[in-house]
């Protein structure tokens, strides 16, 4: 197929790396152009803007920041919506896909309004940070119509291992939104435990090791935990996408009136780690500011 891909982050530049290799024809578009030249030199095209990737594509993907971000390149001037009427090769109609992570009412609102434009939208966030979207291994949760998935599906395959069309517009978000949930308050409770028991002088890899053979075994246990006890805070997802992704699931849970009281205390500990410099720093870091707040030598 013609792809295009906008934002060529952490996560972007991978991920459209491993849709060249995969065989598709694939035009790029970043803020800024020294992100754009690993992709050129790896054979991708490169365009002057969203809409100039959008006129020459049958799927265009962006992987930027935030909701606003999103809504700057798909409706914003020189945006995504304002190139359908220029593009000559998506047969059917073009397909945008989001997979960053946003609010589930701002993925269904921009649905609603590229619809009216003629662009089909799916939300379609990813699980597996920088290590998965480097060996093209990610989770990909979707919201959209059928259709649209089909079609962008063959996409989808060169980026992710576990591809799931969870329902209608926002059902993606509400998914990536759940598994935040679970790795948000997961990597608490891992940072908890092994600074529980390095606060009682026991070797925490070892209590690591006996607790990956019972109910307590996890992958974040497995994976992240290891990267602790090796203290390998490099950012493959950073401490302050954490913290936003939180205050996404906060903000719905408050619309919903709903009660998620161990989200809504890993969330503060996500701000007290933006809030005490470790934004930058991978999520696992939260050992660090566990480590500060109880004393422990680090």
């Amino acid at each position: 197929m013609k792809v295009g891909f906008i934002g060529l982050g952490i996560m972007g530049r991978p991920m459209a790396l491993n849709l060249l290799q995969g065989g598709h024809e694939v035009t790029v578009w970043a803020r800024r152009a020294e992100s754009m030249q690993p992709l050129r030199d790896a054979g991708a095209k490169a365009a002057a803007s969203p809409a100039g990737v959008a006129a020459l594509v049958e799927v265009v993907i962006s992987m930027v920041a935030d909701a606003p971000d999103v809504r700057e390149v798909m409706l914003g001037e020189g945006g995504v919506g304002s190139a359908v009427s220029l593009n000559k090769v998506a047969q059917g109609g073009l397909v945008a896909v989001d997979m960053s992570t946003i609010l589930p009412a701002a993925a269904r609102q921009m649905a609603t309004e590229l619809q009216a434009l003629g662009v089909d939208f799916l939300d379609a966030p990813v699980s597996g940070g920088e290590v998965g979207a480097i060996a093209g291994t990610l989770s990909i949760m979707v919201g959209g119509s059928e259709a649209a998935f089909a079609k962008a599906k063959p996409a989808f395959e060169c980026m992710g291992k576990n591809i799931v069309h969870v329902g209608d517009s926002g059902a993606g978000q509400v998914a990536k939104a759940a598994n935040q949930i679970v790795t948000g308050v997961g990597v608490l409770t891992v940072a908890e435990a092994l600074n529980f028991a390095a606060k009682n002088g026991v070797d925490p890899a070892k209590v690591r090791e006996a607790l990956l053979g019972g109910f307590a075994y996890s992958k974040i246990l497995e994976n992240h935990g290891q990267r602790m006890l090796d203290r390998n805070f490099k950012p493959g997802f950073k401490s302050w996408m954490h913290q936003k992704d939180m205050n996404i699931v906060m903000q719905s849970a408050h619309q919903l009136g709903l009660c998620l009281p161990a989200t809504a205390a890993a969330a503060q500990m996500f701000n007290a780690m933006v809030g005490s410099g470790l934004g930058e720093e991978d999520s696992i870091a939260m050992l660090k500011l566990l480590e500060r707040l109880s004393g422990v030598e680090g």
